[in-house]
Parts: structure tokens; C-alpha cells; sequence
């Protein structure tokens, strides 16, 4: 497996890139534009009406962050001349055919144009409608992998997934693929073109019912997790990451196709400059709350490894491939981009991280008064935190029911709003539950032979280093993610 000069494989190459506005596309973009300025062009399809608001996106959501800020120096007054001429922003939906662009025209002409395809739209919500996270996270790849076997000049397909999709598996993921159909606990009968008569039959149902949007809502998110544990993943999300991946598989042919599977993915290590970081991800939450005194309790196991990468490896891990299968066509096909074989890392080590930081530098509250934190109380298992619940909480909402049974509903109001948060908490807990309590690694064989590759044949060795071992994670929180995380709330 050889690579070349990335320089020399993006000159005068057409990308095209799903998913426009995410924010591993946005990295993706400005790093292409800042190592290669004379890329042909990216064509980037955004989820909108009209080239109108489609362009308003491009402006308002990728190139007017402060993500682009090393180009806009770099390029002064020219950077808007030179942005219209490297990217073109199409209005799209890949949850449609021809990805829901509407000018035929167009779409003939982009794949005569287009030698790369990088699908990254997704939605990334584990609570995600069903219908919704059907038709991108499982169809929209369908879509995407016939939009490029119509690529005249196509030279690789790159699919990023999640190293997820391995379900609640524990020990070592091997990175293998999905059959058409698989299932992880081997119930039969899985068959997309089902899925989308369940998801049709259930609408049509609940329409003739009269069923308002919120309750519309309600019955496609239960939907989504009933059938992703029929057929044993634990979410909606993890479950049509799947059955895009098979899709990929089924439909791709001899067109060269690569799958990339990142774990949980944090702020920017280096580039364009380190702790770039876009909407409050799933570990950033909980440090959130906590510095802000609202996380009153850890549920998980402190010694579970939590499988974190940068961003920017990350999408240096996709050039990567992109230009290992660009140039021939090797054995592996899929890649887990993440850190825990190479240089794992536990919950313990996140609870002092959060500790040591936010004791040195408080959060400021509403009131102008530092947040005094504390260790907080760990639940190291299902049963203790129910027993927590029961004794925190359930007593006194049982307590506040016959309150309001005797008061003739007096306490309606508060009766309701505590148990609406109290399902909510549940339906949270139950929802991440097996990623608190994770107990597996991931092999990242394939990607060591990438990183290998990088490492000998590379001709700019340090333009994609995405090698976790070189992470000092002290440093990386402490000075970099949470700092980070701080100040994009503070925007």
C-alpha cells in the first residue's frame, strides 16, 4: 500500500461531499482548500430549497466559522473569488434519488466532473425518528453509492459510518463488515425494503388516527428502537449506520468503496489550530454539566475505556484512504479510526480531567459566581441508579401524586413537569446505557497498515498524522478539548 504525494492527488481532483454543513465536512473542507488550493473543485450538497438558501448554508454555516480563519488570512480580499471558484454548493436531500437534486442537468454534469465521493451526511441522533434516520442513514447511502457507479471518472467511494455499529459486542471489534440482512443477535428476516413498509404502514396508521406531530414523533422514535432491538442493536442510530454500511456492500460493485468508522470524535488536536469544536457532543455534555453543577451524579463504569479521537485524525484518516484506494484496490475496505488499542483511555481519567480544570477555572453562573465543583457520586451499575432514582426522586413524585389526588389536582402542574423529566432521564439512561458500561475495543489492523503506509510512502509526512499514540491526553484536555468546549458556549 503506497500514497504518494496527497499534494499531487488533490491537484485538479472533483470532490463531491454529503452532508455539507457536519462537522467533519467543514474540517474536511478547509483542509483540502488550505493544502491544495488548486483542487478542481468540491461540490458540496446541503439540505435545502433552492441554490438561494443553499448558498445562504455555505456562507452562514461552513466558510463564515471561525474554522476558516487561517484561509481568510491567508487569502485576504481574494478569499471570497476564491471560494466561489473551488466550491459549488448544490440543494440537495440523499434521502431522495439523484440526492434529491432537482435540475437534471446538473446532476448529469457532476458525474461527469467528480473522481472522489465522500458521503458524510448522517444524522447522528441515537433518539432520531425512525422514518428520518431510515431514509438518510440507510437509504441516503443507497442513493449515494448509484450516484457514484454513475461517476464516469469515479476513482473511490468513501462511506464514513461509526465504529458503533459493532452494537453492544464486547472484547475485541474486528473490523468486518455486514452481509445484507445480517443481524448482531441472529434473529432473521432483516430486510430493508421491510424496514420502509414498517416505517409507511406505521405513518399511514397514525395519520388515519388523526395522530398530531407530537405524537407522530413519540411513535417513530419508539418505533426506531423496537426494531433496532429486534434484531439486537441498542438504538436507532447505530442501527441504520448498519444497514447503510451493508448497503454500501450490496450495491457497490467495482466501483472502489471504503467504509470509515470513527469512534467518539472531539475537538481539533492541531489543525487548523487545536480545540476546534462544533455543537456539545456526548462526552462534552456531561463535562458541561458538571462544571455547571447540574450533573449531580456519574452513571457508568470508571474503568470502561472511552474511545475518543480528533476530528482532524479523523479526517486525515479519510484522505488516507481516500488515496490508498484511489491509486489500486487493497484487501481491506474498512477502517476503525479511534484510540482504544493504541492508547486507551478511561472514564476515570475524564472525571480528573474535569475535576482539575473546572476546581482552576470555575464556570461563571447567570449570577456572575464561580461554580464550586466537587467529585461527584458514581453508579456503577443499572441497579444502583435505579435504587438512586427510586430514593431521590420516584418517592416524592409518589408522594406529590397523592398530594394532588387530595388537593383536587392542585399540584397538576408540578406533578407533570417532574415526572415528564423523570422520563426523559429514563429514556436517556436507557438509550446510552451501553456505551456507560462499553467493554470492548477496537482492532484497528487495517488502519495500522493505513497509518504504515503514511509513515513510508507518505511524500508530506506530517500532512495526515493520525496516529492516537502520539496523543498526550493530560495535555489534550486539559489545554486543548475542554478549553475547547468553554469557549464555543461562551460564543
Amino acid at each position: 500500500m503506497e500514497l504518494g504525494s496527497v499534494v499531487q492527488f488533490l491537484h485538479n481532483k472533483s470532490i463531491l461531499v454529503t452532508g455539507g454543513t457536519g462537522f467533519l465536512a467543514k474540517i474536511f473542507v478547509e483542509k483540502i482548500l488550505r493544502i491544495q488550493p488548486n483542487v478542481k473543485k468540491l461540490y458540496l450538497v446541503v439540505r435545502a430549497a433552492d441554490h438561494k438558501s443553499a448558498t445562504h448554508r455555505l456562507h452562514n454555516e461552513i466558510i463564515g466559522k471561525d474554522l476558516f480563519r487561517n484561509l481568510k488570512e491567508k487569502h485576504g480580499k481574494s478569499f471570497t473569488s476564491f471560494i466561489a471558484d473551488k466550491i459549488s454548493v448544490i440543494p440537495g436531500d440523499i434521502s431522495r434519488q439523484d440526492l434529491g437534486v432537482e435540475d437534471s442537468g446538473l446532476i448529469q454534469q457532476i458525474s461527469k466532473d467528480v473522481e472522489v465521493v465522500l458521503n458524510l451526511a448522517a444524522t447522528t441522533n441515537f433518539d432520531e425518528r425512525y422514518d428520518v434516520a431510515l431514509g438518510l442513514n440507510t437509504m441516503g447511502v443507497k442513493y449515494v453509492v448509484e450516484f457514484a457507479k454513475q461517476c464516469v471518472k469515479l476513482q473511490v467511494l468513501v462511506h464514513v459510518s461509526t465504529a458503533y455499529v459493532s452494537g453492544e459486542r464486547s472484547g475485541l471489534i474486528l473490523e468486518s463488515g455486514y452481509s445484507l440482512g445480517e443481524t448482531l443477535n441472529g434473529v432473521g428476516g432483516l430486510d430493508i425494503n421491510m424496514e420502509r413498509k414498517v416505517v409507511d404502514d406505521k405513518l399511514n396508521d397514525l395519520r388515519l388516527q388523526g395522530a398530531s406531530d407530537k405524537d407522530i414523533t413519540i411513535a417513530m422514535k419508539d418505533l426506531g428502537i423496537h426494531r433496532a432491538r429486534v434484531y439486537g442493536w441498542p438504538n436507532t442510530y447505530v442501527f441504520t449506520k448498519a444497514m447503510g454500511e451493508m448497503m454500501v456492500e450490496e450495491l457497490k460493485g467495482i466501483i472502489p468503496a471504503v467504509i470509515v468508522r470513527p469512534t467518539i470524535i472531539t475537538s481539533t488536536y492541531k489543525e487548523p489550530f487545536p480545540g476546534w469544536v462544533e455543537g456539545t457532543r456526548t462526552i462534552d455534555s456531561l463535562a458541561v454539566g458538571y462544571a455547571k453543577g447540574i450533573l449531580t451524579f456519574f452513571l457508568g463504569n470508571l474503568d470502561s475505556i472511552v474511545d475518543v479521537i480528533p476530528a482532524d485524525m479523523v479526517v486525515n484518516a479519510m484522505i488516507a484512504a481516500m488515496m490508498a484506494h484511489a491509486s489500486h484496490q487493497p484487501p481491506e475496505s474498512i477502517y476503525h479510526v479511534g484510540s482504544s488499542l493504541q492508547n486507551p483511555i478511561k472514564y476515570f481519567h475524564l472525571q480528573d480531567y474535569g475535576f482539575r480544570y473546572f476546581t482552576n477555572k470555575p464556570w461563571i453562573n447567570k449570577d456572575g459566581k464561580p461554580v464550586i465543583v466537587g467529585k461527584v457520586r458514581v453508579l456503577d451499575s443499572m441497579d444502583s441508579f435505579h435504587r438512586y432514582m427510586a430514593f431521590r426522586y420516584l418517592l416524592l413524585l409518589k408522594g406529590l401524586e397523592w398530594a394532588n389526588a387530595a388537593f383536587c389536582h392542585y399540584f397538576q402542574g408540578v406533578y407533570s413537569n417532574m415526572n415528564r423529566k423523570i422520563n426523559f432521564v429514563m429514556r436517556l439512561v436507557d438509550i446510552y446505557r451501553p456505551y456507560l458500561f462499553f467493554n470492548a475495543v477496537f482492532d484497528d489492523l487495517n488502519t495500522e497498515k493505513l497509518r504504515m503506509a503514511a509513515r513510508t510512502s507518505l511524500v508530506e509526512e506530517d500532512m495526515l498524522y493520525f496516529d492516537p499514540k502520539c496523543i498526550d491526553w493530560d495535555d489534550y484536555f486539559m489545554n486543548v478539548h475542554i478549553p475547547g468546549i468553554v469557549k464555543h458556549i461562551f460564543k
